[in-house]
C-alpha cells in the first residue's frame, strides 16, 4: 500500500508514515522501480503499535520498544514494557498511600492548623512529634519539610509545616518511604488544601486507570505486530528482523 493508504487508516500523514520508517519505528518499506515506498500488512501492524504504545507509555519509551522490536531485539523490548508496568505500580502505591493518609488526617486543613501554636522551633516541633531535631533535619534533606528561616538562620515552623510535620510521622509510622513522603506532601502543598488535594488524587487516579486501560490494549497491538513479524520473517515476505 501507498504511505497515504496507510496514513490514512490513522490520521496521519504520509509524511508522518514516511518519518515513522526514517526513524526506525517501522521497517524499511519496499520500494518500487521507480522508488515508491510499498507498505505491508506488517508496517501497518506496527504502526498501530506504536500509536497505541504512545499514551501507555510515552513516546520516549514507546521509541524505545519499538526500536527493539523492529530490530530483533525482543528481550530488550520487554524489559521496556516491564519498566512500564513497575513505574504503573509505583504511581499507584503513592496514590494509595496519599488517599491513606487523607482518611488519617480528616477534616484537618491549613486553616484548622492555623490555630495551633506557631511557629515552633525545631526543637519545639522535635518535642510536640517526641522526635530527635535530627529526624527534622533528614526530612527537611529529603524535601519533606520546608521551613522558613528568621533572621538568625534559625528554622521556624509555621502551620502549614506543623501539619506536614504530622503527616509525614504518620507515614512514617505506616513504613512509607522517605521518597513516597516527599511525593505525597509536595502534592498537597501544590494543591494548597486538604480539600483541594482530595480533588487532585481524584484525578490522579482517572489517569492512572486510563495508562492501565491503555496498557492493556498496547499490549494487545503490540503482540498483534510480533506475531506480523514472526510470520512475515517465515514466508521471508516483508522488510525488518523477526523477533529472537
Amino acid at each position: 500500500m501507498r504511505p497515504v493508504d496507510l496514513a490514512r487508516r490513522h490520521g496521519l500523514s504520509a509524511q508522518a508514515v514516511r518519518n515513522y520508517e526514517d526513524a526506525g519505528i517501522i521497517p524499511p518499506a519496499h520500494r518500487s522501480r521507480t522508488g515508491y515506498r510499498d507498505y505491508t500488512a506488517t508496517h501497518a501492524a506496527g504502526l498501530a503499535a506504536y500509536l497505541a504504545l504512545v499514551p501507555a507509555f510515552g513516546y520516549s519509551a514507546s521509541r524505545r520498544i519499538m526500536h527493539a522490536v523492529t530490530g530483533g531485539q525482543l528481550d530488550e523490548a520487554l524489559e521496556y514494557v516491564d519498566d512500564g508496568h513497575a513505574l504503573l505500580a509505583r504511581d499507584r502505591n503513592t496514590l494509595r498511600t496519599a488517599e491513606a493518609a487523607l482518611s488519617h488526617l480528616g477534616a484537618v486543613t491549613p486553616d484548622a492548623a492555623a490555630s495551633t501554636r506557631t511557629p515552633y522551633s525545631i526543637g519545639e516541633l522535635a518535642r510536640h512529634l517526641a522526635l530527635n531535631p535530627a529526624t527534622l533535619r533528614a526530612w527537611e534533606r529529603a524535601g519533606i519539610l520546608i521551613p522558613q528561616r528568621d533572621a538568625r538562620g534559625h528554622r521556624q515552623y509555621l502551620a502549614q509545616d506543623v501539619r506536614d510535620a504530622e503527616l509525614a510521622h504518620l507515614l512514617r509510622r505506616g513504613g512509607q518511604p522517605l521518597g513516597t513522603i516527599a511525593t505525597v506532601l509536595g502534592e498537597l502543598r501544590n494543591a494548597g488544601s486538604l480539600d483541594a488535594l482530595a480533588r487532585t488524587l481524584e484525578g490522579w487516579r482517572r489517569d492512572l486507570t486510563s495508562r492501565g486501560m491503555a496498557q492493556l490494549y498496547a499490549a494487545g497491538q503490540l503482540s498483534t505486530y510480533l506475531h506480523s513479524l514472526d510470520g512475515s520473517a517465515r514466508t521471508g515476505s516483508a522488510p525488518g528482523h523477526g523477533p529472537h
